[in-house]
């Protein structure tokens, strides 16, 4: 909820400073003319969210939309769309003018989808999975509307073996079983070089075990359960597929022994992982971490890019130049040196190849609601000259 109330704050002071920013001039080779760029609205948008961060992602898109001038049309993920209907009410309370946001709530299919092709939205946000991006982009490409797209991810996390264990491997638990795992930049595939790896991975498993995994209203609670039956059946599937391709289940893989209802599961951690199997290259989006080793820099930058996702990644090492060496040559929109998965609002966030395009937060998030307006002027007195003049009858 801090950072709930954080974008609204930062959006609106964004939103005071979008005025000093028109007119901003151009500059011209001639002399005869004056050209200014004017940012506008760019009109009546649709703003899908996922159920993972419910009033958190909300805040990032409708906090940018109406610091930018848009009316907004909201659809929050049926699974949790409580916290957007309340958004909708503090809205009311505050006076926003009837109209400006807009909350609807229902299944993708009766709801998203009509507001993907409706010829009335200027322009479609979207955050969730790249099977249904990719369908926005269809429903979208109909009408030559514009769309920002944050979609899933498989991020890498490479660890070299000039690290201080406990403090990389509290960053690595953490990157992959923040909030369950369901978070589209888990960074869930670790590398970790050969010569500390097993020391490395022994420790990972002493701080899974250590992972407080409870009701999520109970104190020290750090794990709590997955956001539905569904989803609880699609990693537990995950993760006897991962044990029927060959891998090994170092830890976890199955429901905490003293929770006997609700949809648990324990941290996982999962090696002797091939590149090909599906643990590896899909996303689980639950408490599940695979890991591989490297032996040199160049494997492990081969590994980190070997994916279709291209959203965030990590790499662990107390060599700077090697830090910056990988966070140059890693595919992917975010990249965290020395920690996994901290987002502030004033940093741009998106990725790449299919976890997406466009960006949001900081300013980069006000520009993706807003349209950019030429204006140039000619200014001399002087016939433009380009033409004969007719003779005078």
């Amino acid at each position: 909820m801090d950072d709930v109330i954080a974008s609204f704050s930062y959006y609106a002071e964004l939103a005071e400073g979008l005025d000093a920013k028109q007119k901003a001039p151009v500059s011209l080779p001639m002399e005869n003319f004056k050209s200014y760029v004017i940012k506008e609205p760019i009109g009546v948008v649709a703003l899908i969210t996922p159920w993972n961060y419910p009033m958190l992602m909300a805040s990032w898109k409708v906090a940018a939309a109406l610091a930018a001038g848009c009316t907004a049309v909201l659809k929050p993920s049926e699974l949790a769309s409580v916290t957007c209907l309340e958004l909708a009410d503090i809205c009311k309370e505050v006076g926003l003018p009837a109209g400006v946001l807009n909350v609807i709530t229902g299944l993708g299919t009766e709801a998203g989808a009509p507001l993907a092709s409706h010829p009335h939205i200027d322009k479609i946000s979207f955050t969730g999975s790249s099977a249904t991006g990719s369908k926005i982009m269809q429903a979208a490409a109909q009408q030559v509307k514009p769309v920002s797209l944050e979609l899933g991810g498989k991020s890498p996390i490479i660890v070299f073996d000039d690290v201080d264990i406990d403090k990389v491997a509290e960053w690595t638990i953490l990157g992959c079983f923040f909030t369950n795992g369901q978070i589209c930049s888990a960074t869930s595939r670790l590398l970790v070089h050969e010569n500390i790896a097993t020391k490395f991975l022994n420790r990972l498993v002493e701080w899974a075990k250590n992972i407080k995994v409870s009701d999520p209203l109970e104190d020290g609670c750090k794990l709590g359960a997955i956001v539905s039956e569904g989803q609880y059946q699609k990693v537990l599937k995950f993760i006897s597929t991962a044990k029927s391709e060959g891998a090994t289940i170092l830890t976890g893989g199955s429901r905490p022994e003293h929770l006997k209802k609700g949809y648990f599961v324990e941290p996982t951690i999962i090696t002797d992982v091939s590149t090909s199997m599906q643990i590896w290259r899909e996303e689980v989006f639950g408490p599940v971490l695979c890991a591989k080793t490297f032996s040199t820099e160049e494997e492990a930058i081969e590994l980190a890019n070997d994916t279709h996702y291209g959203l965030g990644s990590a790499v662990m090492s107390n060599d700077p130049e090697r830090c910056e060496r990988i966070s140059k040559a890693i595919q992917a929109g975010i990249v965290w040196i020395n920690c996994s998965q901290p987002t502030f609002i004033q940093a741009p966030w998106g990725g790449i190849k299919r976890s997406g395009f466009g960006r949001e937060l900081g300013e980069w998030g006000l520009d993706n609601f807003l349209s950019v307006k030429q204006v140039t002027k000619y200014i001399s007195d002087e016939q433009w000259g380009w033409y004969k003049r007719p003779s005078k009858m």
